[in-house]
């Protein structure tokens, strides 16, 4: 994949058909806490009360058209320090380092805009290996396995915890 065609931005109203597409796959929502996206008017309501108010998820757009996200989600008060990392990618790009290349740009840029952040984590089932191996290849360190940790569709799902440091480096 043509890195150059691939940029992060905020999501827009204007992405609700892109996002159904790929918002509406159960392949796509497997591991997410959010459940599939059935309608446009579903798709829209999402956009509008949680994507585009978020503190930073930012739409992964292949030739600016949405085909995932990543989303960084810093901890508040005393916990500042760190920030929750998640993304989602449409099935048809699965395989072609998209998501690894988003995720080294969100990284790159989101130590700079969040001052006293020093650790990025994310969680992924035990299952989830394309979502490990894409973590390994950006920088971020597995921790360990935390066991019947994550409640995620009706199921306490194992999850490994991965991290990076913001003085580790990004691969």
């Amino acid at each position: 994949m043509d890195a150059a065609r691939i940029s992060l931005r905020p999501f827009k109203v204007s992405d609700v058909d892109d996002f159904l597409k790929w918002g509406g796959d159960n392949r796509v929502t497997r591991y997410l806490r959010w459940d599939t996206i059935s309608s446009r008017e579903e798709a829209l309501a999402y956009l509008e009360k949680v994507a585009i108010p978020h503190p930073w998820r930012r739409s992964i757009c292949l030739d600016d058209h949405s085909i995932g996200y990543v989303s960084i989600k810093p901890e508040t008060g005393d916990d500042r320090c760190r920030a929750r990392v998640s993304y989602a990618l449409a099935t048809q790009y699965w395989g072609q380092g998209i998501v690894t290349i988003a995720l080294k740009m969100a990284v790159s840029n989101v130590f700079n805009e969040f001052p006293g952040l020093v650790r990025l984590e994310a969680l992924v089932e035990a299952d989830n290996k394309g979502s490990q191996r894409v973590l390994q290849k950006v920088g971020f360190l597995k921790e360990g396995l935390l066991r019947k940790y994550g409640f995620c569709k009706g199921e306490i799902r194992d999850m490994f915890v991965f991290s990076l440091l913001l003085t580790d480096v990004i691969l």
